[in-house]
């Protein structure tokens, strides 16, 4: 785009923001969207016509640190057409020891590389970056204050996350977050509620709490108060329809917590209990800190109080030194207790935990074999979950146009489920019944319900 272009439009330039990983690299990038809004850049999704890129980046798993990687080599041709254009990295990769370095060395076409401890510096940074020639590194190492809030631009006007919990207490030996994300800070429940009552002055139907580990909130607090008391809290503020958490760690999921979720009107019965393996003999070597017969205890007692709840799950397959009688323990598992869903993975080495050092590193086709069968019977398991859904009328809460079927539109049920459905009108952040008449592993298709 020209400048002429540029000045009809009445914006100072055009960004794209790229983000890997997971939703608190997400919520990090609403932020980063909101500093760039409030100095006149418009946010785009083509990166050939942006005069600002920022690759906001993950390393929980290789393949994440590879695709970025290429990204920025592929960058160079851009910066090269446009010497003006600003190339920013930041994310939890850059937390990592020596890479903001390495990043300089290899890509000197960057201009700006910082880590999660300082995005509330972006736009300091942004303003230097269009001074200095040489790559700007500014990587902060953990701090003991919290982050200072951020003008956020969200994605959408009906749903928002609000973080609760910076950082990460737990270790598992599979797991670099505590190395890059740091020690768990929880915020102010009086800033957190007063955050929602202004979303929900603004029109937020939905929030959905962020943390590694919701679960350990407030521990750190002055105030006496933990996750259940704080969604006591959240639970009356008006506009609010829903409210959502993750991620929970299941060593923390407490008798006081499901009895608060089940006497809830706003907190949503889905329950999502990353177990990682079903072998408590690997489940110690991860330092998940249950075992399999504590986890299908909570499991039950979830059930006994909220019958109606959806339970999903996340599984890492072949961990350092899991046999097959390892394997068959998740599989069994897996049968009885019928998730919802599963969020199934290969396991990774990630350089600097423990787990990458550990004996019995498994071989890359057992781990393909272990994770497509995992898989398949997930699969069945949550096709079958969903059929029983047929015939019924579901709530949904509207988030616009299906991004598969354009044609029709798509919401959420209050336990997570993906609903798609025909409408002549726009239905997005609207609370609507809709009846399902056809259901596969992972979607509901159903009509209005007038």
């Amino acid at each position: 785009m020209n400048e002429e272009e540029k000045k009809e439009e009445d914006i100072e330039g055009l960004a794209v923001i790229e983000t890997y990983g997971c939703q608190m690299n997400e919520h990090d990038s609403e932020k980063l969207a909101g500093v760039l809004k409030e100095k006149g850049y418009k946010l785009i999704e083509d990166t050939e016509k942006a005069d600002v890129i920022i690759l906001n980046t993950c390393c929980i798993r290789e393949n994440a640190e590879v695709k970025v990687h290429g990204k920025i080599g592929y960058l160079k041709q851009y910066k090269r057409e446009n010497p003006d254009l600003i190339i920013g990295i930041c994310g939890c990769m850059m937390q990592q020891e020596g890479m903001a370095e390495k990043i300089k060395d290899k890509h000197p076409h960057v201009d700006i590389v910082f880590g999660t401890h300082n995005i509330h510096e972006f736009s300091q940074l942004l303003d230097a970056a269009e001074e200095e020639s040489e790559t700007i590194i500014d990587i902060w190492g953990e701090k003991e204050e919290l982050i200072p809030d951020l003008p956020t631009r969200r994605e959408t006007d009906h749903k928002a996350w609000v973080t609760i919990i910076y950082g990460c207490n737990n270790f598992c030996t599979y797991c670099i977050v505590p190395y890059v994300r740091g020690r768990e800070k929880s915020r102010s429940s009086i800033d957190i509620v007063d955050e929602i009552k202004e979303l929900a002055d603004d029109g937020v139907k939905e929030v959905t709490l962020l943390g590694q580990n919701v679960n350990s909130y407030g521990y750190d607090l002055d105030r006496k108060i933990d996750f259940a008391d704080l969604l006591e809290e959240l639970d009356q503020i008006e506009g609010i329809e829903r409210i959502r958490y993750m991620t929970s760690h299941p060593r923390d999921f407490t008798t006081k917590l499901i009895k608060t979720i089940a006497d809830s009107n706003k907190v949503c019965e889905h329950f999502h209990l990353p177990i990682q393996s079903g072998s408590s003999r690997i489940l110690e070597k991860m330092n998940r800190g249950y075992t399999q017969e504590e986890y299908l205890a909570l499991v039950e007692e979830i059930r006994s109080y909220i019958p109606q709840a959806a339970i999903t799950t996340d599984f890492i397959v072949g961990f350092p030194g899991e046999r097959d009688e390892d394997f068959a323990e998740t599989l069994k598992l897996v049968e009885e207790v019928e998730f919802d869903m599963a969020y199934t993975f290969k396991y990774s080495q990630r350089s600097g935990t423990p787990a990458a050092e550990m004996e019995g590193q498994i071989e890359e086709d057992v781990k393909q074999k272990r994770l497509q069968k995992l898989m398949d019977i997930q699969s069945d398991i949550s096709a079958q979950k969903n059929k029983k859904l047929l015939g019924k009328t579901v709530k949904v809460l509207g988030d616009g146009e299906s991004k598969n079927n354009p044609e029709r539109q798509t919401g959420r049920t209050r336990t997570n489920k993906i609903v798609v459905f025909n409408s002549d009108k726009d239905l997005t952040g609207k609370l609507i019944n809709v009846k399902i008449n056809k259901a596969s592993s992972w979607t509901l298709t159903g009509d209005l319900v007038k």
